[in-house]
């Protein structure tokens, strides 16, 4: 980074070191964001919770998210952009849209959060997901910090389940996960219920990690209820970011062709801002002439969606699950099972307790995903018995970590 830097560096560290008790506490958050919307979602949620905790604070985001810009940024919250990766595989990334310049987005990546994580010196750094970044471009960074002996206390958050368990001990592994946390890190949350995903035992976390980890619960989401109305049952039906939801989507409308006249079913349809645009204009090319079928190209509060809806069809993204564990909402997922299974693994795992139908990818079918919609709508919304009070616990970590005087 040169001398200038460094010595910037230095006296950064050396003035936080003698800092007065903290009142108003800089948060930088690292997104581990490369597909869909989920991360940046979770991201700003976390920013939010604790702006409100903190009203003086300063809080930064540091993300490569495309949709950061769409979203309501929270009060005393600012972000700088990385440019944009997209997930080719499990464990492999590359630039979404500079395609032919991998080294060089790589390079500047890596050059912009060394810039930005070593000047705004944080007390509190939150990372999501990845202990090294994507591609291990958070090391230096975490190395300079403890070299420079910044007081800076790190925590790395990660949803209730990464991927099936021998996926992930072979991505940690490799990627040196559990090293880094051990060295770097002073704690672990995880943003689940360990009742019904034990991450420490099913990804063999070593002692040391084990000793750093806080299981949380899920993050429960404002909620809105709607009074009953007079009309047919309404569905909603999104794909949460949809770079990959067109097949949910044709599917159920599909399913809308079969049924008979006498039975009425009223629909929004949420496409996702990363669906291709030639995908939503063919969608509604065929399905356009469907009766009470509401196409929307994005949403970004569902939480009226949600309140307006008696039955939610959608994949089982952690985001999508949290919202409608919060609201008790029927619905039928239909989870995505690649490159990744954390999605089929988390829908079973929550359906085998009652709180959702399961339809399988691999039964997916126009009449299978209608005749689950109907179903569910004949059945009582469920009550959740699942820890929810991940929010209030994060306020709480975070006060023991910041200290006393934050």
């Amino acid at each position: 980074m040169g001398q200038r830097v460094t010595a910037a560096v230095t006296r950064q560290a050396a003035q936080t070191s003698e800092r007065a008790p903290l009142v108003t506490p800089k948060i930088l958050l690292y997104s581990h964001d490369t597909f869909g919307l989920g991360n940046i979602r979770r991201t700003l949620l976390l920013a939010e919770t604790l702006g409100d905790e903190y009203p003086h604070a300063s809080l930064l985001i540091v993300t490569g998210s495309p949709m950061i810009h769409a979203f309501r940024i929270p009060p005393c919250t600012d972000y700088i952009k990385l440019p944009c990766l997209t997930r080719s595989r499990a464990d492999r990334y590359d630039p979404a849209y500079l395609s032919a310049l991998p080294a060089e987005i790589g390079d500047i990546r890596r050059g912009v959060l060394e810039r930005s994580i070593l000047g705004f010196a944080p007390d509190l750094m939150i990372v999501d997901k990845r202990a090294g970044g994507v591609d291990g471009e958070l090391m230096e960074p975490l190395r300079a910090l403890k070299r420079h002996r910044f007081p800076t206390r790190i925590v790395l958050g990660i949803r209730d389940i990464i991927d099936s368990p021998a996926a992930t001990r072979v991505s940690l592994r490799r990627a040196r996960d559990m090293r880094t946390i051990a060295r770097y890190y002073d704690e672990v949350w995880i943003y689940g219920e360990r009742a019904i995903f034990d991450a420490v035992a099913e990804y063999r976390f070593p002692p040391d990690v084990a000793r750093k980890t806080r299981f949380c619960g899920y993050l429960k989401r404002p909620t809105r209820r709607s009074g009953p109305h007079d009309g047919p049952p309404r569905a909603l039906v999104t794909a949460g970011g949809s770079e990959d939801g067109t097949e949910l989507i044709e599917t159920y409308l599909a399913g809308l062709e079969t049924l008979p006249r006498s039975i009425a079913l009223q629909t929004t349809v949420v496409f996702g801002p990363q669906m291709p645009r030639a995908a939503t204009d063919q969608l509604r090319h065929r399905f356009g002439r469907l009766a009470d079928v509401e196409f929307l190209d994005f949403e970004p509060d569902f939480s009226s969606r949600y309140s307006a809806a008696d039955v939610v069809v959608s994949m089982a993204g952690y985001n999508t699950v949290c919202e409608l564990l919060s609201c008790a909402h029927r619905a039928v997922l239909v989870p995505r099972s690649q490159p990744v299974g954390e999605q089929l693994l988390r829908a079973r795992l929550l359906a085998a307790r009652g709180l959702f139908d399961l339809i399988e990818p691999q039964s997916l079918g126009p009449e299978v995903l209608i005749q689950a919609v109907l179903r569910a709508l004949k059945r009582a919304p469920p009550e959740p018995p699942v820890d929810l009070d991940g929010l209030p616990r994060i306020r709480s970590l975070a006060a023991q970590l910041l200290g006393s005087g934050a």
